[in-house]
């Protein structure tokens, strides 16, 4: 297959290189000029949990239609920041031919912008679940296998997602799997953000905060916020890498047993990465550019208003990653200790025993 990668960093750039390993054909696009350059003189090159190099050509976004020469694009995987989507998809949406289709290999609910700007049946759906980081131009740092599901927007199973499905597992995770319910995986991903971002306020492993026993009542009902506005939306949340949405519910009773079970499993699983803290960390203290925030947390507060409720604590946390972005607040721990006494004050009766 030929594979066109519209962001060429810490997951574009490691599927991608798989790919071509693989001996597919693959174009890497990306918009920083030093990492494309870096990769059409040495190529890209994979280390941690894997080493190896692979030489494929790259361009600048307002390269790719001179790259492509004519010739329509088979699938894209679009790997950008959240809040680029957009703006990638000007690139690509002229080129794209008519069996042409878009996957998005991102965080959040960016099929819907997707599907806006190109159409449903030029996208497919993507949950992607493992430890990579950008570490300079054409490196890219592999740090753990996770999961990959791929599906339709409408659920279907057609031959184009079942022969992607079947690339990826040969080329990359052979655990792909092809799922009916790819909206699920999302929102279930939109769960274990939540917690990921609260990770990210103060300067510890991702593992470390999960595992907390003081932060159990904060974990279970960031995510039981995302949980219910997915149920307000007709979406079952899927479970993966230990992290179970079912649990995580607001419910009566609540199923605490449940809840620390799926935080010590997520603890284990990331415990066993060499990616110990999040991308959202490294976009704060090491790349220092704006996170996904608003466009993973955003829209879900967005949703819920809709349906007529609040999200609180998530509302709350979207402030707070603004005052680290800008530098208004620093990392520390009385940030976790404000948004505990926030949970305690709106969630009272959710105590664990």
């Amino acid at each position: 297959m030929h594979f066109t990668v519209v962001g060429s960093g810490a997951i574009g750039g490691t599927i991608g290189a798989h790919l071509r390993r693989a001996e597919h054909e693959v174009l890497f696009v990306d918009n920083v000029t030093e990492h494309v350059e870096a990769i059409t003189r040495g190529g890209l090159v994979i280390e941690g949990a894997e080493e190896f190099r692979v030489r494929a050509p790259a361009v600048t976004p307002d390269g790719l239609a001179a790259a492509l020469a004519g010739r329509p694009p088979e699938a894209v995987l679009l790997a950008v920041k959240a809040q680029h989507t957009a703006a990638a998809l000007e690139s690509v949406a002229p080129l794209l031919g008519p069996e042409s289709y878009v996957v998005s290999m991102q965080n959040g609910l960016n099929e819907r912008v997707i599907a806006a700007r190109i159409g449903a049946d030029r996208t497919v759906g993507a949950f992607v679940n493992f430890g990579a980081d950008y570490q300079a131009p054409g490196r890219i740092m592999y740090g753990s296998a996770g999961a990959l599901y791929l599906g339709e927007l409408d659920g279907r199973m057609t031959p184009r997602l079942e022969r992607l499905g079947d690339v990826m597992r040969e080329a990359f995770l052979k655990n792909t799997t092809l799922t009916g319910n790819i909206w699920g995986y999302l929102w279930g991903k939109l769960g274990y953000a939540a917690q990921l971002f609260a990770s990210a306020t103060v300067d510890d492993t991702m593992a470390n905060v999960l595992s907390a026993p003081e932060n159990l009542a904060l974990m279970a009902n960031l995510a039981a916020e995302v949980v219910r506005t997915a149920e307000a939306e007709g979406v079952e949340s899927e479970g993966f890498d230990g992290y179970e949405p079912g649990p995580m519910r607001f419910a009566n009773p609540r199923d605490w047993d449940g809840i620390r079970a799926s935080l010590d499993r997520l603890a284990t699983f990331n415990r066993r990465s060499l990616k110990q803290k999040s991308g959202i960390w490294r976009d704060l203290v090491v790349r220092r550019r704006p996170t996904e925030v608003d466009h993973q947390l955003g829209p879900v507060v967005e949703i819920a208003r809709t349906h007529g409720f609040e999200l609180p604590l998530a509302a709350r946390l979207i402030e707070m990653i603004h005052e680290l972005e800008t530098g208004r607040r620093v990392m520390a721990p009385q940030n976790l200790a404000e948004l505990r006494r926030l949970n305690e004050n709106v969630y009272p009766k959710e105590v664990p025993p």
